[in-house]
C-alpha cells in the first residue's frame, strides 16, 4: 500500500464511490457538489491513485466545527485509515482552536462505531451533560 493524502479535494465521483461502498448511498451529483462546495476543509486518501477514504470538516470554524463523512472502502478498514483520515482533521480543528480555544466540535458516530471516536477523546453528548444529540426525520 502506498499511501497519498490530498487535501480539499472535491471529485464528485470520489466521494459518491465512497458513500455507496460504506452503504450510505449516493447523492445526486449535483447535490454532492453543493455538499463539497460547502466544505471547511477535507482529507482524501488514496492508495496509489485509487480513492480509499475521506473525511470532512464543516462549520463556522470559530465557535462549531462538525467532523463529518468518514469513509473507509471496506477492504481498507482495520488498516488504519481512519486513523489516518481523523489524525489529519483534528490537526486542522487544533489550528482553528489557536483562535477560539472553546470551539465545540461535534462528530455522528455511525452505529457501533463509537469506540474508535473515543480512541480521539470523544465522549457521548450524554456524558458531557449535554443532552442527547438529535437529528430531523
Amino acid at each position: 500500500m502506498k499511501l497519498k493524502v490530498k487535501e480539499n479535494n472535491k471529485n464528485v465521483q470520489e466521494f459518491n464511490l465512497l458513500y455507496n461502498a460504506v452503504g450510505w448511498g449516493a447523492y445526486d451529483e449535483n447535490v454532492t457538489k453543493r455538499a463539497l462546495d460547502n466544505t471547511f476543509y477535507s482529507v482524501s486518501i488514496y492508495d496509489e491513485d485509487k480513492i480509499i477514504g475521506y473525511g470532512r470538516l464543516i462549520g463556522d470554524s470559530i465557535c462549531f466545527m462538525y467532523i463529518h463523512d468518514i469513509m473507509v472502502l471496506p477492504e481498507y478498514q482495520s488498516k488504519k485509515i481512519g486513523t489516518l483520515i481523523m489524525n489529519k482533521l483534528l490537526e486542522k480543528i487544533k489550528e482553528l482552536k489557536k483562535e477560539n480555544p472553546n470551539l465545540r466540535v461535534y462528530l455522528g458516530a455511525s452505529k457501533n462505531k463509537e469506540k474508535f471516536y473515543e480512541k480521539f477523546g470523544f465522549i457521548k453528548r450524554i456524558d458531557a451533560n449535554l443532552g442527547y444529540g438529535m437529528i430531523l426525520k
